[in-house]
């Protein structure tokens, strides 16, 4: 099921094109992050990012590392409040502008889903899932 938005200003619900909703995380938090695959001559393959809010399915991280829209990268990761470390082998690079990117997850764990779950949820109690 889509997320249903009100477009500001206008009263007006228009649906969003969002699978699954994202939460906005209370206080940004680093990941680091490694391009694999193909590599480019002379550029930053791997970097430190900031991670502004969190889907079921991926993240948006604002990084200096040299990333494009379509590149497959590994990322780790450690949750505000959760114990141990998240590595995701593969997640691949959705949109980019200026230094912030969408990143969507591919074959999450079932123990990395379930403390983005917990995780999420948590968030969405202290605040409202993103629509757009």
């Amino acid at each position: 099921m889509d997320d249903v938005g009100v477009k500001a200003g206008s009263g007006q619900s228009i649906p969003q094109l969002r699978k699954h909703p994202r939460v906005r995380v209370a206080a940004p938090f680093p990941c680091s992050l490694t391009r694999v695959g193909l590599l480019r001559k002379g550029s930053v393959e791997q970097g430190l990012g900031i991670i502004y809010d969190v889907s079921a399915k991926g993240v948006r991280v604002m990084t200096e590392a040299v990333i494009t829209p379509g590149d497959r990268i590994a990322m780790s990761l450690r949750l505000p409040n959760q114990a141990t470390s998240m590595f995701i082998e593969t997640a691949t690079v959705r949109w980019g502008k200026e230094q912030t990117y969408g990143v969507e997850f591919e074959g999450l764990s079932l123990n990395d889903n379930q403390h983005l779950q917990t995780f999420m949820n948590h968030q969405s109690g202290s605040g409202r899932p993103l629509a757009v």
